[in-house]
């Protein structure tokens, strides 16, 4: 993360975003899949032997070398025609526009009730020994049993995120680069995708 300052002076948290060059590796349409889409890899430096013989034969088919991050995005009405081997850069953005970032968020490990659920605790004086344990999860007559999704302590983070309606501040078409105001799910070097906002305004 970073900050840039507007014209008016005002400070704006940014994310700087490695966003290409993007390959089309494969396309799938109704005919022969099903379905229509696009899938996407994200060329940058791989060593060879970090891509087992079946990833490298599916690259080698698009004519695309050193794809490790690979995604399938669906195609709407109105999209362009794409075909394997063509590229897709961060030009397809604009300042001002409305993108939303999917990624996965940074594990916390196994969590109690107080970190993950934000639960109050219990009493931390006057002879309480109720301190940070879960209490009630289910009544014993009825129905005898731990009602599913039950807030309760274990792995907190590592899961798919999506931050919505970030807006784009810059675009840097020499290093395809995107700057988004405000924060992305994920460590510095994850991988995230990064699409156009589905419900822009809300």
């Amino acid at each position: 993360m970073s900050q840039v300052f507007r014209p008016d002076g005002q400070v704006v948290p940014v994310t700087l975003l490695k966003a290409g060059p993007c390959m089309v590796v494969q396309r799938k349409t109704p005919a022969t899949d099903g379905y229509d889409a696009v899938q996407l890899g994200l060329v940058e430096f791989v060593k060879p032997q970090r891509l087992n013989k079946p990833r490298t034969g599916h690259l080698k088919k698009a004519n695309v070398d050193g794809a490790k991050f690979l995604r399938e995005l669906p195609l709407r009405p109105g999209d362009d025609d794409l075909k394997p081997g063509d590229r897709v850069l961060v030009d397809q953005f604009r300042p001002r526009d409305k993108v939303d970032v999917v990624g996965v968020s940074k594990g916390r490990g196994f969590a109690g009730l107080v970190k993950r659920h934000h639960f109050r605790g219990g009493a931390a004086t006057h002879g309480s020994m109720f301190h940070r344990a879960p209490g009630s999860i289910g009544a014993s007559s009825f129905p005898s049993r731990v009602l599913p999704g039950m807030r309760m302590a274990g792995r907190m983070g590592h899961a798919q995120v999506t931050v919505r309606n970030l807006e784009v501040i810059d675009v840097d078409l020499e290093d395809n680069v995107l700057v988004v105001k405000g924060a992305v799910p994920g460590p510095n070097g994850g991988y995230v995708v990064v699409r156009r906002a589905k419900a822009p305004g809300r």
